[in-house]
Parts: structure tokens; C-alpha cells; sequence
């Protein structure tokens, strides 16, 4: 594991943005039952964590997507990292809906995007990918080339990767999964006891319920 992998996972359980609860499990929207909880909006009320995040995110450009030639965010959650990013690269920005409005002028893109513009995507957090891939067909139905993704964590789900490759979409992540377990087991926030349980529901999120698993 990297070492900003590594950090950046510290620094998330730090402000609590991501949760571990594997005993204790959380209800998502889907109704899908987790023992991890993500709220990377929290990333904005710290200072020198936002700040972090922009920069590994500039440099995470610079040296896999030099020929961007624009900055799109996903809203709404990468909203916000999307435009700091664009601010220090100094490239144009616009943000992508999760459906055109209904009202006004109806747009799906938000901002000045020209057909034939190479874009890198910002999102702060991939789960099965389905939202950040709309957003990448959104921007390719209006002729915007899109070069490749950025976001600040993943689940690493098998069906995200899938998605992904099959898009042709090239992704690269602050940290993940992995690196938020060893670092809380690094720092006690979570026993060893519980590796086991945090990898069996990555396996398997939408099936997976912690009162029915067997006992050893």
C-alpha cells in the first residue's frame, strides 16, 4: 500500500469522515447493509485536510492526465474538489447532474464545456460506479473527450472495476478500501478480529448481513 494511501486514509478516520462499524452495521440508501459508512463532504470543514486532497489530486493529474485540457466534478459531492482542482491547474470547470434539470434550460452540464475538450472527471467516492459513469456518458454524449477519473476513495467493488473497464475509463483513487482497514487496524480503531467480517461484506454488499453469518 502506498504511503498516500496510507495517510490519507489516517486522515479521513481522523475526522471521522469515514466510519467502521462492523458490529454495528449502517443502512445505505440502496438498503444495503455496511459496516463502513463515507461522508467525504466532511473533507471541506478541515483546512489542512481539503487542502491535502486538492493538492494529491493536482499531482494525481499532472502525472496520469497531462493533456486535460479541463476539470468536470460529479455532483454534488466532488462539486467543491472538482473546482479547487481546476483553480490550481487553472483550467476551465464545470460540474455534471445526475439527470438533466426540468426546468430552465435543461441542462445536464453545468458550465462551458466544448465539444472535442479532453476532461479529467473528479468524483470523491466511487461504490459501484454507476453515478460516475453517468457522468462520463453525459460528457461523451456532448462530444467531450473524457481521459480519465480521479476520486479520493473506493470501495473496490468488483462490479466498480468491471464498470470502469468496460467504459474504457482509466480511474485512479486517494486511497481505498484496504487502506482504510489496515489503517484502522494500525491505529486500534478496529480489532484484527474484524478484518475478516470488513472483507466478506466487500465480497458481497448487497447480500451481506452480519446477523447471518455463521459462527466459527
Amino acid at each position: 500500500m502506498s504511503n498516500i494511501k496510507m495517510t490519507f486514509a489516517g486522515k479521513l478516520l481522523d475526522i471521522k469522515a469515514v466510519k467502521l462499524q462492523p458490529n454495528n452495521p449502517f443502512t445505505w440508501a440502496s438498503g444495503w447493509k455496511s459496516p463502513i459508512y463515507c461522508d467525504n463532504r466532511k473533507v471541506n470543514s478541515y483546512p489542512e485536510v481539503r487542502t491535502f486532497v486538492k493538492l494529491e489530486l493536482v499531482h494525481t493529474i499532472i502525472e496520469n492526465f497531462p493533456e486535460a485540457e479541463a476539470v468536470a466534478g460529479v455532483a454534488t459531492g466532488a462539486i467543491s474538489q472538482g473546482a479547487l482542482v481546476a483553480d490550481a491547474l487553472n483550467l476551465p470547470f464545470a460540474y455534471v447532474r445526475p439527470k438533466p434539470k426540468d426546468h430552465g434550460m435543461g441542462n445536464q452540464i453545468e458550465g462551458e464545456l466544448k465539444a472535442g475538450t479532453k476532461v479529467v472527471v473528479v468524483e470523491d467516492l466511487i461504490s459501484t460506479g454507476g453515478s460516475s459513469l453517468k457522468a462520463v456518458a453525459a460528457l461523451r454524449d456532448a462530444g467531450i473527450e473524457v481521459v480519465g477519473m480521479v476520486a479520493s476513495h473506493t470501495y473496490g467493488f468488483p462490479v466498480a472495476e468491471k464498470a470502469f473497464a468496460d467504459a474504457g475509463v482509466k480511474l485512479i483513487t486517494l486511497t481505498d478500501y484496504d487502506s482504510i482497514i489496515a489503517k484502522a487496524v494500525e491505529t486500534d480503531y478496529i480489532s484484527e478480529a474484524d478484518v475478516e467480517m470488513l472483507k466478506e461484506w466487500r465480497k458481497s454488499p448487497d447480500t451481506w448481513n452480519p446477523a447471518t453469518r455463521n459462527p466459527k
